[in-house]
């Protein structure tokens, strides 16, 4: 079928003819200029640090005020290093516009017994939004970023990154407690996940194992885009989450860190667990590396009442391992290949089965037995990336190139669902190629920016299968071609305004195949007959952004979304028998925001209102014993609102609240109150989440405690039996408290210690509560220690 009817020939020349038109007025020789001052953490500057603009002829060093000045720059995007002899050597991108000033005020840092942590200096500087560096004050979208030291501390509670990006950004839902992000939807739709740009996400038959794809050891930062976004394509329908790895800061040619940890359960007779993690960097003249592995082994998980937590997809009993490589050379000043590669498995041994409990009434736990089949949990998640930059490619323009390659593959736990019983697992293969290129934009002294633009190639190809050979969801194999073009301009100075365009081009094979039988030899089977679906379609973003003001920053946007919405769903129960006559239509979701940031001394403060359609929906009911989506028009809408105050030097609190709610209009006359219409489920739209943070901190101790808030749901009603469908069981609220702490012993060791459910919570997880079964009804984890020391050199 054809979605829309655009050709691609004309898609690349009315592309094409935009870049024409958007590079004719670059020229070459506009210049700006770049001040700034050096400072140490208790704000005294620091003179004779050695100031570079890197791959220009600029150098300097700092006076006596700790102050910097670079006059006649011309205006594009460098990467600027401050160094000292011991401190941590600085590294940050900066954008220097036509006849403009930056201004930056950079903190320098003890050096570490030569570790480099890069903890600062990142919290106004953003890639993901726009894959270009630019800085947050200046993107006309709701951005949330998750700094290493923010990721860190949030660790020491728990290694766990669902866990870390539950408390971290508003909109996300609450954590899950086992080993897939199943209803941990982003503002009520389903978030793209990338690992440096590469897709973790199995749109074509969704896994639920994206979010928990790596270990946040080897994380720098996370930028979390919020909303329907056009800049990655399918899949991105309440935004993106690309965790984005860490590399080797460090001058020296040999430096390292370890770590050796316990971790357990306070009450009632546990196993222990352990982690142990190595990493090792450096830099020797052009090339710098940073390598690393980390293996952990849980031990049992129980709850608040003593009772094991049931070990369905349970993160108990779980051996994890993640091996990461990032090598760097800069084959001249304008020049560099990175590679990057990262391996993750989680698998589950336990000595625990499943007890059913009584929805509502009391939970499933674990119960000594042998469990059936192969150990459940992601068998591997392979990424490997190597890039390629080329500044100043020619004139201006810098071009940025990637090829990469994935290879996932999950089991999940044995179920009576299929025929005889079985096991099902999802393996996915992703290769592709990204090309971009960046070109600054002069139109007129007032009026300057640039345009990003090149292609996505990608080859996805996925498929579900019982261990036992059946088959369930045939193989798919996709090919997407999606050129783009985003503009981002400045008007005087203090106004963004971004607009950009993304053209899908889809091709889907999907071989023959038989749906799984549902009784003795192959009753209930259906034969399909595969073929080629095509789809082509337009997706368009724009925002508006107004950064005079610090104490009121606001901004607008309007962003779509393409996503063919878990097509193996469709496949798996499939009634016809031809693919051509299964409803296959994809989902473009329209997101409409308003929002602002203030600063207002050491109170900062963001806020945002959105409100997101899509004329076809991906709300889940159950049809002959499978989960298909109900193709109604949907509306999802909410706010969110975030706050932070340094009440004294060592001392920050704050915290975030997001409200998230969704309707169905049932009838399609157009509204979504009537008497037919519905709410979306809870396993799509969160409740409510507070959360709030006090973190205390000097050059030995930190203190950090978290609370979450995680209110009520109940819009649905039981059936006769008074049973509920799943998705729609009442959600009843919670609080948590967790405690991180770490104390420097000396320069090279630090001791940490974190609490997960510090008060003993007894409490269910939304996702236990929303399913509405017995076998689902799981508590969260009761008081659980985290302990582990670690050295650096």
């Amino acid at each position: 079928m054809k979605y829309h009817n655009s050709k691609t020939t004309q898609i690349v020349f009315i592309i094409g003819f935009l870049f024409s038109f958007l590079i004719s007025f670059a020229q070459q020789h506009h210049q700006g200029k770049i001040k700034g001052q050096i400072t140490t953490s208790n704000g005294k500057p620091v003179a004779g640090v050695n100031i570079i603009l890197k791959v220009s002829k600029f150098s300097t060093t700092t006076g006596a005020d700790g102050s910097f000045k670079f006059d006649k720059v011309g205006s594009n995007i460098y990467t600027i290093q401050a160094s000292l002899k011991g401190y941590e050597t600085i590294e940050q991108e900066i954008s220097v516009s036509n006849n403009g000033t930056t201004t930056l005020s950079l903190l320098l840092k003890a050096s570490n017994a030569k570790q480099v942590r890069d903890d600062s200096q990142l919290d106004e500087i953003i890639v993901s939004a726009s894959r270009k560096v630019e800085t947050l004050s200046k993107t006309p979208s709701s951005v949330t970023v998750i700094k290493a030291n923010d990721i860190d501390n949030l660790s020491i509670v728990s290694p766990n990154i669902a866990n870390v990006l539950a408390y971290a950004v508003p909109g996300l839902g609450s954590a899950t407690n086992n080993t897939g992000n199943y209803g941990q939807t982003l503002r009520g739709r389903n978030p793209l996940v990338l690992i440096d740009g590469i897709p973790q996400s199995t749109p074509l038959k969704s896994a639920g194992r994206e979010i928990r794809s790596i270990d946040p050891s080897v994380i720098e930062r996370i930028e979390v885009i919020k909303g329907a976004t056009a800049i990655y394509g399918n899949g991105a329908d309440g935004g993106l989450i690309n965790y984005i790895t860490k590399s080797s800061k460090t001058q020296n040619k040999f430096s390292g860190y370890s770590e050796a940890g316990t971790n357990g359960n306070i009450k009632g007779d546990s196993v222990i667990g352990y982690r142990l993690l190595q990493q090792f960097y450096g830099k020797m003249k052009r090339f710098n590396y940073f390598v690393g592995g980390v293996y952990e082994k849980t031990g049992v998980f129980r709850d608040a009442k003593g009772e094991v937590i049931s070990p369905e997809y349970g993160l108990g009993e779980t051996k994890t391992y993640n091996v990461f490589t990032k090598l760097g050379y800069d084959l001249t000043d304008k020049q560099r290949i990175d590679f990057m590669y990262n391996y993750f498995s989680s698998n589950q041994d336990s000595d625990f089965i499943l007890k059913n409990g009584v929805y509502g009434v009391s939970p499933a736990i674990g119960v000594l037995g042998n469990r059936l089949g192969s150990d459940e949990g992601t068998r591997y998640n392979h990424n490997i990336n190597l890039q390629y930059i080329n500044k100043n490619i020619f004139g201006k323009t810098n071009l940025t190139a990637n090829l990469y390659y994935q290879d996932f593959l999950t089991i999940f736990s044995n179920s009576a669902f299929f025929y005889g019983t079985g096991q099902s697992q999802t393996a996915s293969t992703k290769k592709g190629v990204r090309v971009y290129l960046n070109t600054p934009v002069i139109i007129s002294t007032n009026v300057t920016g640039d345009v990003t633009y090149g292609f996505d190639l990608l080859n996805d190809k996925t498929n579900q299968k019982l261990v036992d050979g059946r088959v369930w969801v045939p193989n798919i194999d996709m090919v997407n071609l999606a050129p783009y073009a985003q503009l981002s301009t400045q008007f005087f100075g203090d106004w963004t305004l971004k607009a950009g365009l993304r053209a899908e081009n889809i091709k889907i094979n999907i071989e023959d195949y038989n749906t799984l039988a549902t009784g003795a030899n192959g009753a209930g089977s259906v034969a399909v007959k595969g073929g080629e679906l095509n789809y082509e379609a337009f997706v368009f973003n724009a925002g508006l952004r107004y950064s005079k003001f610090k104490f009121f920053n606001p901004f607008i946007s309007f962003s779509q979304a393409f996503s063919i919405f878990d097509l193996g769903r469709v496949l798996t129960a499939a009634k016809q028998d031809a693919i051509s006559k299964l409803e296959t239509e994809p989902i473009i979701v329209n997101n409409y925001e308003g929002g602002f940031s203030s600063q207002l001394g050491k109170f900062n403060m963001s806020a945002a209102y959105y409100y997101s359609t899509s004329k076809l929906g991906t709300n889940l009911i159950q049809v002959d014993g499978f989960l298909l989506a109900e193709r109604l028009p949907e509306r999802v809408w909410g706010y969110e609102i975030q706050a932070d105050y340094q009440v004294i030097k060592e001392l920050t609190i704050g915290g975030n609240y997001a409200y998230v709610q969704g309707r169905g209009d049932k009838d399609g006359d157009g509204r979504f109150y009537g008497d037919n219409d519905i709410y979306l489920k809870s396993n799509r739209i969160p409740p409510v989440k507070m959360t709030g943070y006090a973190k205390f901190g000097n050059e030995r101790l930190n203190v950090e405690v978290y609370w979450m808030y995680v209110g009520d749901r109940d819009y649905f009603k039981p059936n006769a039996k008074g049973a509920y469908a799943i998705g729609e069981g009442p959600i009843k609220s919670f609080n948590l408290w967790n405690l991180a702490t770490a104390y420097k012993v000396t320069s090279q060791i630090r001791v940490k210690l974190g609490i997960e459910n510090l008060l003993n919570k007894d409490y269910y997880t939304t996702t236990s509560q929303f399913y509405g079964t017995n076998a689902n009804y799981t508590r969260g984890n009761g008081t659980r220690f985290n302990l582990a020391v670690g050295y650096s050199f």
